[in-house]
């Protein structure tokens, strides 16, 4: 069974930071071979791109995310994080993770349950 599991948010400060982890499980391909995404949606509004990773460890980020996200992985612990700096309070969303991959005419696509991430002073 396929899970992905996010962890580490909660309530921070505006200025604080956060480090989300979202742990894979039950893939059909190696968990290196997925390119890790990291979504948001706020009340009320879509759910938005945060940050992409390659399976080559290529990183892509939403403009107002450059300089203050961090998107990594672990492929060792089918982990893949996203370090969050110099948070404001329109950070305020939940934060899911999600796997994708496309082989042999298959669309591989998961996703985690979720975190909230509270930016409030």
């Amino acid at each position: 069974q396929v899970q992905l599991v996010e962890s580490g948010g909660g309530l921070v400060q505006p200025g604080g930071s956060l480090r989300l982890s979202c742990a894979a499980s039950g893939f059909t391909f190696s968990f290196s071979r997925y390119v890790m995404n990291w979504y948001r949606q706020a009340p009320g509004k879509e759910r938005e791109l945060v940050a992409v990773i390659t399976t080559a460890g290529s990183t892509n980020y939403a403009d107002s995310m450059k300089g203050r996200f961090t998107i990594s992985r672990d492929n060792a612990k089918n982990t893949v994080y996203l370090q969050m700096n110099s948070l404001k309070p329109e950070d305020t969303a939940v934060y899911s993770c999600n796997a994708n991959r496309v082989a042999f005419g298959s669309i591989y696509d998961y996703w985690g349950q979720g975190t909230q991430v509270t930016v409030s002073s």
